[in-house]
């Protein structure tokens, strides 16, 4: 099971090990959007299968990045931790920001999934050599605001900020405030967030520079390698000083450019003058950025739980009539031994005669379950549960069939039909099925029904194909 954490300052070097060769070239790839947008994106992070896991919390959803590989990561292994998380804790399963080499694998991962690509999340790219150089008629804009800088200006030059330079960020972002003309909560929210970030300028991973006149700075930028990309985090400059904006880019890009082949400026947040003026610099693509929801079986082809007929059996919904016997199965401790789950400690509260129809009720609701009551002459003698989806083609079956009933061959007559509509009516691809190693009669049971696929200490594990 997952550990998460949350991500904090401390933690820049930990996810600067997977972030510093990650090649997805995404912003959210990046230690710096982590710290910048803590607030908003409220991440957490665990290790697993040698990849880093990040989840975040955006508007009370948990949303899961792509996983990134270190040397030896197992991106398979780490999505299937990912997908039992979130099986386990009952929530949602959401993998956002995916990067476009990477959605391949998701689309074919899961059978049935909802997938946005949102224009405004969009990371513009640009070719480093473009910004690097201004060279050709599509920058004949930037040139001409260049050599307007440079006339009006001709002592300015770019240096790197250390952490000795924090007095002159200090004071920037103070003259920067009083001309700042954006009032929209997005931007001054921003704004606030970058001042924090700048004390950050220490940090080894991190790369900023900025333009000075004389010893005044008058514009800065800080950003992060991560593989061949340059990750622009923030680029600020005054207003007051015409043509900076594209001195400051061209100048940070020469100078921190070495060995990258691409700069990531970020997306424009929907914001009409950022779009605009990212699309003046010609970038290469708008990289997208997907977002996979996959969806289970349930529902998608399930409206509600249904009627099958064996030659003695019927299985459907439990209703409330059933709720007498529904409970005594439920609550017969030496019968469920070997039921794998202990049914009480899945309530809420204390025990109420509908507390484990409930229950069942709920999660078929959810898409989580569908409980089959198992009749013998209408009456309720058993249940089969289908369960455990994996978002991939795969659900678990579990059958009991309360005591006095049992040697009948009721549970694998119950059992086999289950199987059968999962995998042909509810259309998946692979169903699993497990008992403990002394339970002689549930071996026999799915022997008969399924093929063994593997065991452990405390398992014999079976899979039905289709």
């Amino acid at each position: 099971m997952l550990a998460f954490k949350p991500v904090t300052q401390s933690d820049g070097g930990a996810l600067r090990r997977y972030y510093k060769d990650c090649n997805y070239g995404l912003c959210e790839y990046s230690a710096g959007t982590k710290f910048l947008w803590r607030t908003v994106l409220n991440p957490s992070w665990s290790e697993a299968h040698g990849c880093l896991i990040v989840r975040n919390k955006i508007e009370n959803q948990y949303v899961f990045d792509y996983p990134v590989p270190g040397p030896e990561g197992d991106v398979e292994a780490a999505l299937t931790s990912i997908e039992s998380y979130c099986m386990e804790e009952g929530i949602p399963l959401v993998i956002s920001v995916v990067p476009e080499s990477e959605a391949p694998v998701l689309l074919s991962r899961y059978p049935y999934a909802r997938v946005s690509n949102i224009r405004t999340w969009r990371d513009y790219i640009y070719h480093a050599g473009d910004l690097q150089e201004f060279s050709g008629s599509k920058y004949s804009g930037q040139r001409n605001h260049i050599n307007k800088f440079r006339k009006n200006t001709p002592n300015a030059e770019f240096r790197p900020l250390k952490e000795e330079n924090l007095p002159q960020i200090e004071a920037f972002l103070e003259e920067f405030g009083k001309e700042f003309t954006k009032t929209d909560y997005s931007a001054t929210r921003e704004l606030a967030l970058a001042k924090k970030m700048l004390r950050l300028v220490k940090k080894p991973w991190f790369l900023a520079g900025g333009m000075f006149d004389g010893e005044k700075l008058i514009a800065l930028s800080l950003a992060e390698k991560c593989g061949h990309t340059l990750i622009i985090h923030l680029e600020k400059a005054l207003y007051s000083y015409e043509g900076v904006y594209p001195t400051l880019v061209q100048a940070f890009a020469r100078y921190y450019g070495n060995g990258i082949t691409c700069i990531n400026r970020e997306d424009d947040a929907a914001d009409r003058g950022l779009r605009i003026s990212k699309l003046q610099y010609g970038p290469a693509k708008l990289a997208p950025k997907y977002r996979f929801e996959p969806q289970n079986e349930l529902l998608c082809h399930v409206r509600e739980i249904p009627t099958l007929q064996t030659k003695r059996l019927t299985l459907s919904a439990l209703t409330e009539d059933d709720v007498a016997e529904y409970n005594a199965l439920v609550l017969d401790s030496e019968r469920n031994r070997f039921w794998g789950y202990d049914d009480l400690a899945g309530l809420d509260g204390p025990v109420k005669p509908d507390s484990f129809l409930k229950i069942a009720r709920q999660d078929f609701c959810k898409c989580a379950a569908v409980n089959f009551a198992v009749r013998l002459d209408g009456k309720c003698i058993g249940e089969a549960v289908l369960y455990r989806f994996n978002y991939r083609g795969d659900a678990e079956l579990g059958c009991r069939i309360a005591k006095q009933y049992s040697g009948n061959g009721y549970g694998t007559e119950a059992f086999a039909a289950a199987a059968e509509w999962a995998l042909y009516k509810v259309h998946l691809t692979r169903l699993v099925a497990k008992c403990y190693k002394e339970n002689i009669a549930s071996f026999k049971m799915l022997s008969s029904c399924m093929k063994k696929s593997g065991e452990d200490e405390t398992f014999f594990y079976f899979e039905k194909l289709v």
